[in-house]
């Protein structure tokens, strides 16, 4: 598969860092379940496919992280 040479930009209003992920310190669910890793670096939340680690990773404050987590657990993004 050809690599792609398409620049990312950042998103409008984007107003996180771009962060050093290099060294990032990855964690796995504790079940070993799902491709979802997470890192914690510079007081942000780093979230990346352990499948394929070199394509971008999201970044939370930790009040949107704290979000999402709530909101998973409460369902709201389960498909039924």
């Amino acid at each position: 598969m050809a690599e792609s040479t398409i620049q990312q930009q950042p998103l409008a209003g984007w107003d996180k860092p771009e962060l050093d992920l290099t060294n990032a310190d990855w964690h796995s669910s504790s079940r070993g379940l799902g491709d979802v890793q997470i890192a914690f670096v510079e007081g942000f939340i780093a979230m990346r496919n352990s499948r394929r680690p070199e394509s971008p990773s999201l970044i939370f404050t930790p009040a949107e992280w704290g979000a999402f987590v709530s909101g998973a657990r409460e369902g709201e993004f389960d498909l039924t």
